[in-house]
């Protein structure tokens, strides 16, 4: 997979992030906490909003003149500094994210479906609400591989049959200008996963494009009272840089008000990461990977007294 600025507004401060090496992991969030006592664990969370960029290296954005907005968000959440995809191309670390497995899937496939179990499940089973808002998707329920600059590959629960088979749980994966009329009216769903399209998730366009479009997405987002208690994950599906294994270090953001402020985390996280922390966060059953994967800790506020 391949490539695609305003100011952010000022406070509140914002949302979270991903897995491997235990024992490493836990040394390194110790000490981003700034502390040598154990940080915090997962907290109860409320809503989650999750966005996912595409095909950049943490390098490529982080600190660079392109991404004022990614800049900014880092000082008012944590920046997971090593952060890692989980495979090339894009669709697996896709249904890593949602799933906690790549599902044996090793390509951008777009007749695939797979039998797993998903967050659909698991999120439905405990009576919690979600949604995919997709930009560039034509209809609610949508299952073609292409619609202009939106793509199918990037857009994971279509491929679960226990999602596409189930016309109720298909018409939660949306049109991307439904979540503004969702944030306006209140209702945004307890998880939410934001797809941008091809140019603005930086995959056919510049940083400086995928930057403009995060600060008008974050704009009304940040400080609404749904998202009190709640998280916001800023990450990237791969990088473009194959010089370690698995899909590379990518940039991740978490924001958030329970987020200590411009804290930085070298703890090794990754897709199952993330996946394990919002599972925590709910007390949700733990899907595939996530089970053994570390969760993001070492960022977040100590409880209030």
């Amino acid at each position: 997979m391949s490539t695609t600025s305003a100011s952010l507004p000022r406070k509140p401060a914002k949302p979270v992030l991903w897995v491997v090496a235990v024992a490493a992991a836990a040394v390194g969030a110790a000490a981003a906490y700034g502390s040598d006592r154990a940080s915090p664990p997962v907290p109860h969370l409320g809503r989650v909003v999750v966005v996912v960029f595409e095909n950049k290296g943490r390098d490529r954005v982080l600190g660079s003149a392109d991404a004022p907005t990614f800049a900014k968000l880092a000082l008012r959440g944590a920046t997971l500094t090593n952060y890692r995809a989980v495979a090339h191309p894009s669709l697996p670390n896709y249904l890593a994210l949602v799933s906690g497995s790549t599902q044996g899937i090793t390509d951008d496939c777009t007749s695939c479906l797979v039998t797993g179990r998903s967050l659909a499940d698991t999120l439905s089973a405990a009576g919690r609400t979600w949604k995919t808002y997709a930009e560039g998707l034509p209809q609610a329920g949508f299952t073609g591989p292409f619609a202009g600059r939106y793509a199918k590959k990037h857009d994971p629960f279509v491929y679960f049959r226990g999602v596409v088979s189930a016309p109720k749980r298909l018409r939660r994966i949306v049109p991307l200008p439904v979540f503004a009329r969702d944030l306006a009216a209140g209702t945004l769903p307890d998880y939410s996963l934001v797809v941008p399209d091809l140019c603005n998730d930086m995959h056919d366009c510049p940083v400086a494009t995928g930057d403009g479009w995060l600060a008008r997405f974050l704009a009304p987002l940040l400080g609404n009272t749904q998202l009190r208690g709640g998280a916001i994950f800023v990450v990237f599906d791969e990088s473009d840089d194959s010089s370690i294994g698995g899909g590379g270090i990518v940039p991740a953001i978490v924001a958030g008000p329970l987020v200590r402020a411009g804290v930085r985390s070298a703890a090794v996280f990754d897709h199952y990461s993330l996946l394990r922390t919002i599972e925590d966060g709910w007390g949700l059953p733990r899907l595939g990977l996530s089970a053994r994967a570390t969760p993001i800790t070492g960022i977040w506020k100590p409880p209030a007294p």
